[in-house]
This record gives structure tokens, C-alpha cells and sequence, in this order.
């Protein structure tokens, strides 16, 4: 069984996400959803909201598996056995970023591939920290996450707005 780790924040999961582990299924027999732990970061969902907002969100998918992490990317890939890392690009300045991971991870894990997708053209644009800007800002986000995200933004929102 081939299995590849899609690491990320996911704060929150977008389409574009899900795009890119919808399409990982044609290549690998296992796609592990990796919600890393955002060491450093401020996100606006917590490290457990996050992981249940994936689950949610691709709970139709068998062959994709979510689970939390809060070591190193490497670490974790070889503890659920992937052989490659997938990771999205959207832009060239995304591309110098993960090009610097790619690299570190090899040195740390030779065994393991670095994969790069490129997302469908109509997510291309797409980010976690756009839609938590536009939707902050009261725009519609709701073609741009799936359902339970866009319901979990709004009731967040609108918590912090009567706080």
C-alpha cells in the first residue's frame, strides 16, 4: 500500500484542500491528512476544531485518513508509513518556500519523495488565510470551503463579534 502525508495547518481546510487529496487518491492507495499542531501561529480554529473540521470535510473519501502531529514532518510520515510527502503549489513564491522544505526534509529523510501538485485552476488563487480574511470581513466564502467549514467560520465569527 502506498501511502502519502498531505501535512499542513488546515486552518481552515478549503476546497483547494480537498481538491489536492481527491486527486493524491488516484496516485496513492492512502492519503494521510497530516493537521500539524501550529507551533508559533495564531490560527483561528483550534488544533482539535482543525482536525474535526477535516474529518468532516472528507469524511466521504475511504481511502484518506486524519490524523493530529506535533513533531517533525519527517517523523511522523515514517510513523504512518508514507513514502512521500505531498505538498501544494500554487504560486512561484510558494514553490522557493517548499523547495526549502523539500530539501531539509531529504536531508533529514532521504527515503522519503516530496511531491508538488499543482491545484485545479479554479483553486489556484485559493489560501486558508485568504478565506479567513474575507470571511472576517463578512464576505462569502461558502463555494470556497466545504459546508461545515463555512458554517464553523461564520458561528465563529460571529462569537467573537458579541464577545
Amino acid at each position: 500500500m502506498r501511502t502519502c502525508l498531505y501535512p499542513g495547518t488546515f486552518d481552515p481546510i478549503t476546497m483547494g484542500h480537498v481538491d489536492v487529496i481527491t486527486r493524491a487518491g488516484r496516485l496513492f492507495d492512502r492519503v494521510v491528512v497530516g493537521v500539524a499542531d501550529a507551533t508559533g501561529k495564531q490560527p483561528l480554529f483550534s488544533y482539535d476544531e482543525r482536525i474535526r473540521l477535516a474529518k468532516e470535510a472528507i469524511a466521504d473519501l475511504p481511502f484518506v485518513e486524519v490524523l493530529g502531529f506535533s513533531q517533525l514532518t519527517v517523523t511522523f510520515a515514517r510513523q504512518v508509513g508514507a513514502c512521500a510527502v505531498l505538498r501544494g503549489v500554487r504560486a512561484v513564491s510558494d514553490f522557493d518556500y517548499e523547495l526549502q522544505l523539500a530539501s531539509m526534509n531529504r536531508h533529514l529523510a532521504e527515503e522519503l519523495e516530496t511531491v508538488f501538485f499543482v491545484p485545479t485552476e479554479r483553486y489556484a488563487y485559493l489560501s486558508s488565510t485568504l478565506v479567513r480574511q474575507v470571511s472576517a470581513l463578512g464576505g462569502d466564502v461558502g463555494a470556497l470551503v466545504p459546508p461545515n467549514v463555512a458554517r464553523a467560520l461564520v458561528s465563529r465569527l460571529e462569537a467573537e463579534r458579541h464577545a
